[in-house]
């Protein structure tokens, strides 16, 4: 127990990838006991975060829990992993939405094995990005998390599945190319990858050693500036760089659509946070109109796109893009005018709504496969009426879609508010328009929840259509429970981020 506690970050970091390589020695037709040890093993690393959150100083300023290993002494880049509180409540997003991206794949039939070692596999990805402290451990982490997905889609995704994964890789590697250039520079000219101490030196840079460029130092980092932004703008996605999310959420199955929107979308938003707003503050500045220009269309658009859409999963995909718009007006807004109250507030409220998103996406990704696996098929037109033969589905549905929408006393109300609070006195123009954004999500939310749930029944449905069962409920359950409690009492998630937000940019 000592161990853990003196190790408890690299615990939590690297025990999926132990229990991925304990799966791999299980016999394969044991498709029982496969799930049960993966799921049981997912459950670690959430425990040990709910300790970790529970042990973390709200008050410290800086990392903590910070461990250092060496790893390539030769370029100066070590092993450093730490927490704030902006990567802390990722932390607990990620490992929460694991196991029951797990559970909700009990129905999983086709290479057990391989796909529960391949999301644990993601998940170790995905956590290394937000505990990372040395820029080119955050790289390696970034890209390790998209192999598992790739075959994830590729292998267990519908009919056009091959197109979506190969978009998805190309889209998002793409975006990485400069990011590592920009990079390799940073490290070879400060001599350290080390983040803490490349937020002191980068910034106030007035030349770059070891890199004969022969380019001003403003020029350099203007262009560096612009590789992060597009590297973490396709994450994100922001518009236009969006069109893969669509057709990787269609064809994903259902708990890798979940662990897509919920935690993979906010590896760019956090992006955004750890990296471009501390190391390009000025950078940042200057172009906080056009970062809000792209925020403000990804919440128009994304709107129009989803209320447009018939397939059912493809609606809460572009969704996604609506929603995580928000997350970046709130960055914009923020690098607008660093270390402001208003700033702050959007800060707040960029944060929150990364941790709310996750919540409720992950929960609409799933009642989505739920009815998939019921009628064998996404269309809208074909579905309705459902609401008489299956009304806990269909409160559990409507629930979640209030959160989706925005409905006070509902998380996504909190974030969103924050967002367009902080945001207004700083970017007004950018943000009436997007309330354009806003009253279409309610117009595309109400369209799913009429096309499935209302209206003339399907008479096709009865006798083949049934209720949600107890293994799904439980996998809604911590998801609604959080949705409503953030939706009512915020402040215990908003004030770790708050005192993260303060420390981070004042």
């Amino acid at each position: 127990m000592e161990f853990i506690s003196n190790h408890l970050l690299t615990t939590i970091l690297l025990f999926p990838v132990l229990a991925a390589v304990f799966i791999l020695f299980l016999p394969k037709d044991e498709v029982k006991v496969i799930r049960w040890a993966a799921l049981i093993a997912s459950l670690i690393p959430f425990a040990l975060s709910i300790w970790l959150w529970l042990r973390f100083d709200t008050n410290g300023v800086g990392f903590q829990f910070t461990e250092t290993y060496p790893w390539y002494e030769a370029i100066h880049s070590s092993f450093t992993i730490g927490v704030d509180g902006l990567s802390l409540t990722m932390v607990l997003l990620t490992t929460l939405l694991t196991p029951l991206a797990l559970l909700a794949s009990f129905s999983i039939t086709d290479r057990v094995k391989a796909f529960m070692m391949l999301f644990l596999l993601l998940e170790t990805g995905m956590l290394g990005v937000f505990l990372s402290l040395d820029l080119l451990i955050f790289f390696l982490f970034w890209e390790i998390g998209l192999i598992p997905m790739y075959f994830l889609i590729n292998q267990w995704g519908s009919a056009n599945r091959n197109y979506a994964s190969l978009k998805f890789i190309i889209y998002t590697m793409a975006g990485s190319l400069g990011l590592l250039l920009a990079i390799q520079m940073i490290g070879v000219s400060f001599g350290t990858y080390n983040l803490p101490a490349l937020f002191k030196l980068w910034p106030a840079a007035t030349e770059l050693k070891n890199i004969p460029l022969g380019l001003p130092i403003e020029t350099v980092k203007t262009v560096a500036f612009w590789a992060f932004v597009i590297a973490f703008a396709i994450k994100v996605p922001v518009w236009p760089f969006h069109t893969w999310l669509p057709d990787a959420h269609t064809e994903a199955p259902t708990a890798g659509s979940m662990i897509l929107a919920g935690v993979l979308l906010k590896l760019g938003a956090y992006g955004f946070l750890r990296l471009v707003l501390p190391l390009y503050p000025d950078q940042a500045k200057q172009y906080a109109s056009a970062l809000a220009f792209l925020a403000v269309m990804a919440i128009i658009f994304g709107a129009f796109a989803a209320f447009g859409q018939t397939d059912f999963k493809r609606l809460v995909a572009y969704s996604s893009v609506n929603h995580m718009g928000f997350v970046l007006l709130g960055i914009a807004a923020a690098a607008k005018a660093m270390g402001t109250m208003d700033a702050t507030i959007a800060l707040n409220g960029a944060i929150l709504q990364m941790f709310n998103h996750g919540l409720s996406a992950a929960g609409m990704f799933f009642l989505v496969g739920v009815i998939y696996e019921r009628t064998h098929t996404r269309n809208l037109e074909e579905l309705g009426g459902l609401f008489p033969l299956v009304p806990v589905y269909g409160g559990i549905l409507i629930f979640t879609s209030m959160a989706s929408l925005g409905l006070p006393g509902l998380n996504g109300f909190i974030s969103e508010f924050l967002v367009v609070r902080g945001s207004f006195p700083l970017l007004p123009v950018f943000t009436s328009v997007a309330m354009i954004g806003l009253l279409f999500t309610g117009a595309y939310i109400l369209k799913g929840i009429k096309k499935v749930l209302h209206g003339p029944l399907n008479e096709k449905w009865v006798g083949h259509v049934t209720e949600i069962n107890t293994r799904e409920i439980i996998v809604m359950a911590p998801l609604m429970t959080l949705i409503l409690v953030i939706g009512v009492w915020p402040a215990w998630i908003l004030d770790v981020i708050n005192k993260a937000v303060i420390v981070l940019f004042k």
